[in-house]
C-alpha cells in the first residue's frame, strides 16, 4: 500500500473557493479563521495524517479490532495515535470554545476529518462519531450535562457514539424495542435504568479513550409507538462524579464485534445494556422527542460520511496513479519504439486515472460547498441552512457512490494485482463499500431529496439551487443543460409525480443533482485558478475539470428518462413472479 500524501493545495482551493472560508473569517463568529491559520490547520493535519494514521491503516485491516474477555483491542501503535491526536488539539478544532474547543468553523473539522479518513478510513470513526455527539449535547443537552460531558468530549479524551439500531429496527429506528425506566429513589433518583441491545455502533467499545459516552434512543414506559414515542439518553461507560472524575462502570457491555467486508480496524459492537438492571443513564433533551435530537448528530454524520467518499477516492486514487507509474507493460499503441511502457502511458489507464481524479475533486468541491453552507446557517443565514439541507443527501449519497465506484476502478488499474490483497488496493474498495449503507442507505438518502427537501421553502430552496448553477454555468453549456433538466425533474416531482413516482426517480434525480453541483463548483475553482489564485494546479486542474465537465456531465444529463419514468413498470410483475 502507497503511503499516503495530503492534498493540501485542492484542499485549500476547496476551502477558498466553495466554502468561501474568507468571508467566513470577516464574521465575528469566525474571526479567527484567518487564512494564514487555515493554511496551518490543512497543512499541520495533513502532516500528522500521514505520519501518524497512514501507517496503521494496513496493519488495522490485517490484524483487526478483537474482543477479548469483554475487553476491545486494537493493534499496537492505535492508542499511541490516538493520544497524539488528543495532545495536538485536532478533536477540538470547531468546537464550542466555552468548552475548550477552538471555534473554527466546520469547514475546518471536515478537512481534519477528510484527512485522517484518506489516511486511515477506520480509525477515523472514532473522532468522527465524537464530533457528531459533541454536537447533539451542545444543542440538545442541558447546562448540566453539557458541563459534564462536553469537556473531555472535546478534548478527545472520552469518546462518543450514537445508538440507534436494534435487531430487529434496522432503518425503520421508529421499531427499536430499548427502553428505560424513570428512577425515583436511591443516589440515581431523576435518572433512568436502560435495557435492551443495540448493534452496529461503530467504536462501541474499546480502551483508547478514557471513557466513552453513549447516545442511546430508547422508549419511555407507555411511550407513543413508532418515532414519536423515542427518547434519547446519555448512558456513560464510566459513571461520571459530580467532580468530574471517573466512577464504577455502568451497566453495558460489548457482547461482540461484527465480522466485516471492511474497516476491520473500526471495533463495530453489540452493545448489550442493562445485563444486570443498572445500566443509567440521563434523559437528554424533552420526552419523546429523542429522534429529533438525534437527528442533529446523524445530519453531522451523513455529512462525514459523504466525506468518506472523498477520503477512500483519494487514497485510492493515490495508490492507481503510482502502480501505473511503476508497472511497465506494453509498447504504446501506433509508438514506432516498441519497448514497454509504463500502463499510466495507455490511453484507456489514462482515462481511469482522469476519471478517478476529476471525481474525487467533484466531491471534494461539493463537501466544503456544503461545509460552508452549515457554516453561513451557524451564523443565521437562513437561505444557506435551507441549501446546506439540501445538499447533505446529495453529498452523502453520491459522494459515497463515488467513493466505492473510484476504489472499483483503483483496483482495476492494477489489473490482477488489485485482486491479490498484498497491494492494499483491494482494502480501499472493502473500506468504502459500507459508507452507502450505513447512517441512512442512499436509497433513503434519495427519498428524503425528493421527499422532504423537495418541499423546503415552498419548493424554492432546492429549484433555486439550480437556478444559481444555470445562471453561473457560463461557457459550459453542457453543465447549463443539466441544470435546468434538474430543474424541469424537480417541477416535475413537486406538480404532478405521485409519491411512488418520485421515490422510483430518487436514486437518478439525487446523481444528477449533485453531479450539476460538483460540476459547478469545480467550474468556480477552474476559474479562480485562471486568475492565478492556485498556481501549483495551474496545470492539472483545468483538465480536471473539463474531464468532469464533458465526460461526467453527460452521464449524469442521461438520468432524465429514469427520474421521470414513473413507478408502473416497477410494480408491472407481481412479487410472487418477481421471486421466481
Amino acid at each position: 500500500m502507497t503511503p499516503y500524501t495530503p492534498p493540501t493545495q485542492d484542499q485549500l482551493l476547496a476551502i477558498r473557493v466553495n466554502a468561501g472560508i474568507d468571508e467566513l473569517a470577516r464574521s465575528e463568529k469566525f474571526a479567527a479563521a484567518e487564512a494564514d491559520l487555515v493554511e496551518a490547520i490543512v497543512a499541520g493535519v495533513g502532516e500528522f495524517a500521514a505520519g501518524e494514521f497512514a501507517p496503521l491503516n494496513r496493519v488495522g485491516d490485517l490484524e483487526g479490532a478483537t474482543l477479548e474477555n469483554g475487553v476491545v483491542r486494537l493493534p499496537d501503535g492505535f492508542k499511541a495515535a490516538y493520544d497524539a491526536y488528543v495532545e495536538q488539539g485536532w478533536n477540538a478544532i470547531a468546537s464550542p470554545v466555552e468548552f475548550g474547543g477552538q471555534g473554527l468553523p466546520f469547514i475546518l473539522s471536515c478537512n481534519v476529518l477528510e484527512n485522517l479518513g484518506a489516511a486511515n478510513m477506520a480509525f477515523n470513526l472514532l473522532p468522527m462519531l465524537s464530533v457528531g455527539a459533541i454536537e447533539a449535547l451542545e444543542h440538545h443537552g442541558s447546562e448540566a450535562q453539557q458541563a459534564r460531558y462536553l469537556p473531555d468530549l472535546v478534548s478527545g479524551r472520552w469518546s462518543g457514539t450514537m445508538n440507534l439500531t436494534e435487531p430487529a429496527a434496522g432503518s425503520d429506528v421508529g421499531a427499536l424495542r430499548a427502553t428505560a425506566e424513570p428512577i425515583t429513589e436511591g443516589e440515581h433518583a431523576g435518572k433512568y435504568r436502560i435495557a435492551g441491545q443495540k448493534i452496529y455502533i461503530t467504536w462501541g467499545d474499546h480502551e483508547l479513550a478514557e471513557n466513552i459516552i453513549h447516545l442511546v434512543l430508547a422508549r419511555l414506559p407507555d411511550a407513543p409507538e413508532g418515532s414519536r414515542g423515542i427518547s434519547l439518553f446519555v448512558v456513560p461507560k464510566y459513571h461520571v462524579n459530580a467532580d468530574g472524575s471517573l466512577g464504577p462502570r455502568n451497566d453495558l457491555r460489548p457482547v461482540s464485534l461484527e465480522h466485516k467486508l471492511g474497516i476491520n480496524a473500526s471495533p463495530t459492537c453489540v452493545m448489550s445494556y442493562g445485563d444486570n438492571g443498572e445500566c443509567i443513564g440521563e434523559l437528554v433533551g424533552e420526552e419523546n422527542r429523542g429522534l429529533m435530537a438525534m437527528f442533529t448528530m446523524m445530519n453531522n454524520a451523513r455529512i462525514n460520511v459523504g466525506n468518506q467518499g472523498a477520503q477512500i477516492a483519494e487514497r485510492a486514487t493515490q495508490q492507481a496513479i503510482a502502480f501505473a507509474t511503476e508497472r511497465v507493460q506494453s509498447a504504446r499503441a501506433g509508438s514506432p519504439d516498441k519497448s514497454p511502457v509504463a500502463i499510466i502511458e495507455h490511453p484507456d489507464v489514462r482515462r481511469m486515472l482522469l476519471r478517478m481524479k476529476s471525481l474525487t475533486e467533484g466531491v471534494r468541491a461539493l463537501l466544503y460547498y456544503c461545509a460552508g453552507q452549515v457554516d453561513r446557517g451557524a451564523l443565521g443565514d437562513e437561505a444557506a441552512k435551507a441549501r446546506s439541507e439540501v445538499l447533505v443527501p446529495m453529498l452523502k449519497a453520491w459522494g459515497t457512490d463515488v467513493g466505492v465506484e473510484v476504489a472499483g476502478i483503483g483496483i482495476q488499474v492494477h489489473g490482477g494485482m488489485g485482486f491479490v490483497e498484498e497491494t492494499g488496493a483491494a482494502q480501499h474498495w472493502r473500506d468504502s463499500r459500507i459508507a452507502p449503507i450505513y447512517e441512512g442507505t442512499n436509497g433513503i438518502q434519495a427519498a428524503d431529496l425528493v421527499t422532504r427537501k423537495l418541499g423546503l421553502d415552498g419548493g424554492s430552496a432546492i429549484t433555486l439551487l439550480f437556478d444559481d448553477i444555470a445562471r453561473e454555468a457560463g461557457d459550459a453549456p453542457m453543465l447549463r443543460d443539466l441544470a435546468e433538466q434538474c430543474g424541469a425533474v424537480a417541477r416535475w416531482m413537486q406538480d404532478e409525480a405521485s409519491l411512488d413516482d418520485r421515490l422510483a426517480g430518487s436514486v437518478p434525480f439525487c446523481t444528477m443533482a449533485a453531479v450539476a453541483v460538483a460540476g459547478w463548483q469545480l467550474l468556480l475553482q477552474d476559474r479562480a485558478v485562471s486568475e492565478g489564485k492556485a498556481p501549483a494546479l495551474a496545470e492539472t486542474k483545468p483538465v480536471t475539470v473539463r474531464f468532469f465537465l464533458e465526460r461526467i456531465v453527460p452521464e449524469a444529463r442521461g438520468l432524465k428518462a429514469g427520474a421521470m419514468a414513473g413507478a408502473d413498470l416497477l410494480y408491472t410483475l407481481p412479487t410472487e413472479k418477481l421471486a421466481v
